[in-house]
């Protein structure tokens, strides 16, 4: 995978909103203490509990156009693609991709295996990102990779594709 230039955001605090009395002085009416890190920043989630949307994979002979259409239609940033018996070989980066294409450097009717970032087959040990994976070890890979596969146990199947941004959008739909 392609590692990102992340690093652990500092602990945010809640903003401190204020009522005014009726003479024009604020009043606090929340606090402003620190927002939860740790385990209790998540409350115990798990990656399922992101609702992630099914993986879209494709298989790496489909033509590039197709992946671009499709990613397109459903929002994706990060496409894995799959080898003829369905295992993963790596990713195609959408916004990569089509940067690509518009630039003229990509063509649109070529098999995505030739845009594909291939993933390492050497012995470096492979972190298993499942739907029972805490989203405390969710963002710990996020501040080292872009993105993680989540997959079965096994890593048989691409059940989703989890980014920095779902784990962001869970947290404002939370209220964390």
């Amino acid at each position: 995978m392609v590692a990102a230039s992340s690093s652990l955001n500092p602990p945010h605090t809640a903003p401190s909103h204020h009522a005014h009395s009726l003479s024009g002085t604020p009043t606090p009416t929340l606090s402003s203490r620190p927002l939860p890190t740790g385990p209790e920043k998540y409350r115990g989630a798990v990656v399922d509990d992101l609702q992630l949307p099914p993986a879209f994979c494709l298989p790496a002979t489909a033509p590039v156009n197709r992946a671009i259409t499709e990613a397109y239609e459903r929002d994706f940033s990060q496409i894995p693609i799959l080898s003829e018996g369905r295992r993963v070989l790596g990713y195609v980066s959408v916004g990569r991709l089509k940067e690509g294409w518009e630039k003229g450097e990509v063509n649109p009717d070529v098999a995505i295996s030739n845009y594909t970032t291939r993933f390492p087959t050497t012995s470096k040990p492979y972190r298993v990102i499942t739907p029972d994976t805490p989203l405390e070890d969710l963002e710990d890979f996020l501040c080292v990779e872009e993105f993680a596969l989540v997959t079965d146990s096994e890593r048989k199947f691409v059940l989703g594709v989890a980014t920095r941004a779902d784990l962001d959008n869970f947290i404002s739909r939370r209220g964390f």
